[in-house]
């Protein structure tokens, strides 16, 4: 059975140590470590990580051992964001989070998890980046929060 791809944007990692999101982004990572899901992540993931705490840059160290793919950009990615920004689905100052969606997308990623629901998770604006995709000959891509991908013990 093939493995689910999951690209993981700065969220994710930094919900580790969010009361909030803890649970679900500790749960991913030990599903990344158990080997049930392949993690992605990228070179923007790694410069937003330079201005997170200490115990998140921390935690990025330790999720680079699993050995995840991480996909540096390139001007087919930065094509796919500016379809994106042409399509005003977000204001240009949020243009990493189109970023990560481009990566993701270029990536062929089967889902990008993010906490971010302003930009990313979030139904209108999943519409319009998967809009974008097709019109560029993509496929579509999927987004979900981290609970709603990561498998507990329970499952």
């Amino acid at each position: 059975m093939k493995k689910i791809r999951v690209y993981v944007d700065t969220s994710v990692i930094g919900g580790c140590f969010d009361p909030e999101f803890e649970k679900w982004s500790n749960v991913l990572f030990k599903n990344f470590e158990d080997k049930i899901l392949v993690p992605l992540t990228s070179a923007v993931v790694e410069k937003e990580i330079e201005f997170a705490p200490a115990e998140v840059q921390k935690k990025f160290e330790d999720f680079l051992k699993l050995e995840p793919e991480i996909i540096q950009l390139n001007q087919e990615i930065l094509e796919i964001r500016n379809a994106y920004l042409a399509k005003a689905i977000l204001k240009p100052k949020f243009t990493n989070d189109l970023l990560h969606i481009a990566i993701a997308t270029y990536a062929n990623a089967d889902v990008l998890v993010s906490w971010n629901f302003k930009h990313i998770v979030r139904f209108d604006k999943i519409l319009l980046y998967n809009s974008a995709n097709i019109e560029l000959g993509y496929r579509q891509i999927q987004i979900y929060s981290p609970m709603e991908v990561a498998r507990n013990e329970k499952d």
